[in-house]
C-alpha cells in the first residue's frame, strides 16, 4: 500500500497550474475585450456588456475608419523603414562590436565593458535633453533618420547577446583564416557573421518588438503626422475618435496583429537564441 503524496507536494502542482490560468487570464481578457469591441456599433458598445458579442461577427467598417482617418498605411510603411535600418545597423554595429571585444585585447578593454555595465544602469530618460539637443544639432530633427540613428546606437543589449555567441566560435577558425591570408574584416564577414544567426535571429526579433512598440523616441522627435509611426498614429488617431471606443479599438487590432503573428513564428527562435547563447 503506497502512502499519500504530503498534502504540500499535491497542492504545488494546482497552486502552478491556478496561477498560470490567471495569469493568462489577466492577459487574454483585455485582448477579447478589445477585439469583440472593435466588431460593434457605436449603440452595441454603448448599450451592451464589455464581453458581450457582437451582432455582426463581419463588421469591418471600424477596421475601414481606423485604417483610413487614422492614417495607419503611412504609419506602417514609416515604421517598416524605421525597422529596417535601425535593425540593419543594430545587426552590423552590435556583431562588430562584440567581435573586437572579444577577439582582440587593448588597453581600454576592461573599463569599455564597465562602460557597457553602466550604460544598462542608466535610465534613457535622464539623458533625453543631451540627446535631443545632439539630434537638433545635426539638423535629423522631425525626420525618420533621427529614431533610425537613436535606435542603432542605444541597444547594450545586442551587444551582450552577441557577445555570448562569439565566446563559443572557437578562436581557431580565425587562426586558420589568418594563414590563408584573411584579415580581420574577412574573417568578421566571412566566417564569424554567418555563424551568428541564431544570434542575429534574437536580436532581430527582441529590436524589432522594441522598435515597433515604441511611442515615446517618435513622438518626440517626429511631431509631424506624415511622420507618424504606428504607436503615434494610434495616439492622434484617440483625438477626433476619442468617445468611439469601437473605431480605437479596431485601430489597436490593426496595430497588435503584425506583431503577434510574426512572434507565433519566429518565437522559438528566441528561446533558441537565449538557450543556445546561454551554453556557450
Amino acid at each position: 500500500m503506497t502512502t499519500p503524496l504530503p498534502t504540500r507536494r499535491r497542492l504545488a502542482p494546482a497552486l502552478t497550474y491556478l496561477s498560470l490560468i490567471v495569469a493568462a487570464l489577466v492577459v487574454l481578457v483585455p485582448l477579447v475585450v478589445v477585439f469583440l469591441t472593435s466588431l460593434k456599433t457605436s449603440r452595441e458598445v454603448t448599450d451592451g456588456d464589455p464581453l458581450s458579442l457582437p451582432d455582426h461577427w463581419l463588421n469591418l467598417d471600424n477596421y475601414v475608419t481606423a485604417f483610413t482617418d487614422g492614417n495607419m498605411l503611412s504609419a506602417f510603411f514609416n515604421t517598416a523603414v524605421i525597422l529596417l535600418f535601425s535593425i540593419t545597423g543594430t545587426v552590423i554595429i552590435g556583431s562588430m562590436t562584440a567581435y573586437a571585444i572579444d577577439r582582440f585585447d587593448f588597453r581600454a578593454k576592461k573599463p569599455i565593458m564597465a562602460l557597457f555595465l553602466i550604460a544598462t544602469l542608466v535610465p534613457g530618460v535622464t539623458t533625453q535633453v543631451a540627446t535631443f539637443q545632439v539630434v537638433n544639432g545635426f539638423g535629423l530633427f522631425n525626420s525618420l533618420w533621427a529614431p533610425i540613428l537613436l535606435y542603432m546606437g542605444t541597444d547594450i543589449v545586442s551587444i551582450y547577446i552577441f557577445l555570448q555567441f562569439i565566446r563559443g566560435i572557437p578562436v581557431s577558425l580565425d587562426e586558420a583564416a589568418r594563414l590563408d591570408g584573411a584579415n580581420s574584416l574577412t574573417i568578421y564577414w566571412k566566417i564569424i557573421l554567418p555563424l551568428l544567426k541564431p544570434a542575429i535571429a534574437t536580436v532581430v526579433i527582441i529590436k524589432g518588438i522594441t522598435v515597433y512598440n515604441d511611442f515615446y523616441i517618435p513622438f518626440l522627435y517626429m511631431p509631424s503626422e506624415d511622420l507618424g509611426t504606428i504607436s503615434t498614429a494610434l495616439f492622434r488617431f484617440k483625438g477626433p475618435f476619442g468617445a468611439h471606443w469601437e473605431a480605437i479599438s479596431a485601430g489597436t487590432i490593426l496595430v497588435i496583429v503584425p506583431t503577434l503573428v510574426v512572434f507565433l513564428f519566429l518565437q522559438r527562435y528566441i528561446y533558441n537564441g537565449f538557450a543556445q547563447g546561454a551554453t556557450k
